[in-house]
């Protein structure tokens, strides 16, 4: 199904800041401890502590996926200089199943935003076939875009986003 303008993920600028317009072709489910993320959920620091589930559609176990997880607000939302910022790469994860059953070639960092409330992105690429995705060498300034293009992962086939501030921080998002 094709993005419409008034999607979470283009009002939020997740598509155009992050990724180019895309379809959903895969359901992507993430879960931090019992919540469900959706597009624009608001969790606090203490709430992404520790990784998320992430279960995946598909129905076939040949075709492999790449999750990627940004923050593209780094520093600050008002000045996001460093964008992207790599939390977490998990390749060869097969249909229907779960990061769980894929490599973890960067392991799990979770948010921190230290100023503003920051987007969140979780991706998911239809890979060309098993271990033909490697590790960036970094984390900071991570670009979505040159990483998918470098390993001919096309647009992605699912996207969801939620923000995220630190625990004493209060307010709404600016758009």
């Amino acid at each position: 199904m094709s993005l419409s303008p008034r999607d979470p993920l283009v009002l939020a600028r997740v598509v155009g800041d992050v990724v180019d317009p895309f379809m959903r072709l895969i359901s992507l489910k993430v879960n931090y401890g019992q919540r469900q993320v959706s597009n624009g959920l608001d969790l606090r620091t203490s709430q992404v502590l520790n990784r998320p589930t992430v279960e995946i559609g598909g129905d076939d176990l040949r075709n492999f996926y790449t999750l990627v997880m940004v923050d593209p607000d780094v520093p600050s939302p008002s000045n996001p200089h460093l964008r992207e910022y790599l939390h977490w790469l998990v390749t060869d994860i097969p249909a229907t199943t779960g990061t769980t059953f894929g490599n973890e070639l960067v392991h799990y960092e979770n948010p921190c935003p230290t100023s503003g409330i920051h987007r969140v992105a979780l991706m998911l690429f239809r890979q060309l076939g098993r271990q033909t995705v490697y590790a960036p060498e970094w984390r900071q300034r991570f670009n979505t875009r040159e990483f998918a293009e470098n390993y001919n992962l096309g647009l992605p086939v699912a996207v969801v986003f939620f923000n995220c501030q630190r625990e004493n921080g209060c307010g709404g998002r600016r758009t």
